[in-house]
């Protein structure tokens, strides 16, 4: 029989096997959805993880335009970005973004403050992709879909 070993394994970047998820977001939370995502596109859910190494699954999120905020965040969360130029430093809602052209962008955000910064989390954000409608090009990797509202009561508004 053999003994265990007092060694963690770490898993090397050809040993890792990526999974593809779907994950309508119509009606859920955002960060409760975001913490899943991140988890997820980490590869933190794995027994293999390893911190180094993107060893995260594919995440696809349909309906990321129907999102929901709790409490009064709709209209006080508010997002900054500069442009570069003395003074030039500007703000929009989150009621706003999600009205504008791009509102899967408050997802990707939340997603995007959970992984860590650098080269290795600009990496693992590629393997998240967001669509605003039901529509998504991924079909043919055959993605198996995760039903997050039945996982806790608070992860869907109104459940």
């Amino acid at each position: 029989m053999k003994a265990l070993s007092k060694q963690t394994r770490s898993i090397k970047p050809a040993e890792v096997e990526k999974k593809w998820h779907l994950i309508d977001a119509e009606g859920l939370v955002v960060g409760r959805l975001a913490v899943i995502c991140a988890d997820l596109v980490r590869g933190k859910h794995k027994p293999s993880y390893t911190p180094h190494v993107d060893c995260g699954d594919h995440v696809i999120v349909i309906n990321a335009d129907k999102v929901k905020l709790t409490g009064n965040k709709l209209k006080q969360k508010t997002y900054y970005k500069h442009t570069g130029y003395a003074g030039g430093i500007k703000e929009v809602t989150a009621d706003k973004v999600l009205d504008g052209r791009f509102p899967e962008r408050v997802m990707e955000k939340a997603v995007e403050r959970m992984v860590p910064r650098g080269p290795l989390g600009r990496v693992q954000m590629k393997n998240l992709h967001l669509y605003a409608g039901t529509d998504h090009p991924h079909a043919g990797q055959q993605p198996e879909t995760i039903d997050v509202a039945s996982l806790n009561r608070k992860n869907k508004v109104g459940a």
